[in-house]
């Protein structure tokens, strides 16, 4: 099978050359299951397994392979399997802060080229949600595209929509109504062959059912939403790379109830240009943005210019950054003092030896 199929391209081609020539060849990863990987090779689907040697001086989740993921592996014709050793440079990818209170990033897809943010057009709909992985998208390097699904369950279409482009600072927006097989060849431009797209949003907007459909079949399993939230249950449990008829490939993930930050200030501002205008705007250069004369803020709060519950938004996750600034630079330090242990012990062993 042609690597083009897969999304190979001059990028990772460049990137595999100091490999060349020394009985390495590539895979990209289509499936994570407890440790275990499958790659689509030229050879065909094949399962693999990390290397010791890379697993040990990983230090962080994201030195592993994800799901999007170039690997250089060998391959043990004998038993169809293969050994990865390494993971080619990433075009993008999609990352979170790992759920709960490990301060680590946790990488839900890579190699993307566009994001498809889905949220749904019923209970769950919630413009503050879409900033949110607006931010997050764009901060991996891929484009994005959001998509309002389940149209025919939404009686303020026209509202909903006009919303969605106010803060969609210029991501394109797409309505859909999957279930009913209405608006998806919309999609299709996106997903030209060989193009990566991943589907993004909690459970239940109906990122599998968005799948079936483009698939051409029942891949993947759906369930009814609670009707009282339109909250689903994790039909999808696991992230896969999936390839379309058209050539395209789709990477369909669970639904995430958490989506904490992994971003930086700049990526953050850049979701709201139009707070950092504002910002701009302000009598005093050292205003404090909390209605004292002259403040751009106060004003457009209220003229109608800017939402209070998007101004809120963006002073609640600068915060949540900050707390998280805060712990990377702990952890750093606890993972450069358990380096400098474990180089010290290594020493001692060797001395013993001398």
């Amino acid at each position: 099978m042609k690597l083009e199929t897969f999304g190979w391209n001059d990028f990772f081609a460049e990137s595999f050359r100091p490999y060349a020539g020394k009985d390495y060849t590539v895979g990209r990863i289509y499936l994570e299951h407890r440790g275990s990987y499958w790659l689509y090779t030229k050879a065909g689907e094949i399962p693999a397994e990390i290397a010791g040697r890379m697993r040990y001086q990983a230090h962080r989740r994201e030195d592993l392979p994800a799901v999007g993921d170039w690997a250089v592996i060998q391959m043990r014709e004998e038993e169809r399997r293969a050994t990865i050793y390494g993971v080619l440079p990433r075009k993008s990818k999609f990352s979170r802060k790992m759920p709960g209170g490990a301060t680590e990033e946790q990488i839900i897809a890579t190699n993307i080229d566009t994001v498809m943010l889905v949220s749904g057009l019923d209970h769950d709909f919630n413009l503050r949600r879409i900033e949110r992985y607006i931010t997050m998208a764009q901060a991996g390097g891929a484009d994005a595209v959001i998509i309002l699904n389940k149209a025919d369950v939404c009686e303020h279409i026209e509202q909903r929509l006009s919303e969605v482009k106010q803060i969609a600072n210029g991501v394109p927006v797409v309505l859909i109504s999957a279930i009913q097989d209405e608006g998806l060849q919309a999609l299709l431009p996106f997903i030209s062959a060989g193009r990566t797209v991943a589907f993004l949003g909690s459970s239940g907007v109906g990122k599998s059912t968005i799948t079936n459909r483009l698939l051409g079949r029942e891949s993947q399993e759906v369930q009814e939403v609670r009707v009282n939230d339109s909250r689903g249950r994790h039909t999808t449990t696991r992230r896969e790379l999936l390839i379309l008829p058209s050539g395209g490939l789709i990477i369909d993930t669970p639904g995430m109830r958490e989506l904490q930050l992994w971003v930086n200030d700049e990526q953050l501002d850049s979701t709201f240009e139009d707070i950092q205008a504002l910002a701009q705007q302000c009598y005093f250069s050292n205003c404090r943005h909390s209605g004292d004369t002259g403040c751009a803020f106060a004003e457009a709060l209220e003229n109608g210019s800017l939402d209070f519950d998007r101004l809120n938004n963006y002073n609640k996750m600068q915060k949540e950054l900050a707390f998280l600034s805060e712990k990377q630079d702990l952890r750093a330090a606890e993972m450069k003092k358990e380096r400098v242990k474990k180089v010290t012990r290594q020493f001692n062993k060797n001395k013993k030896r001398w």
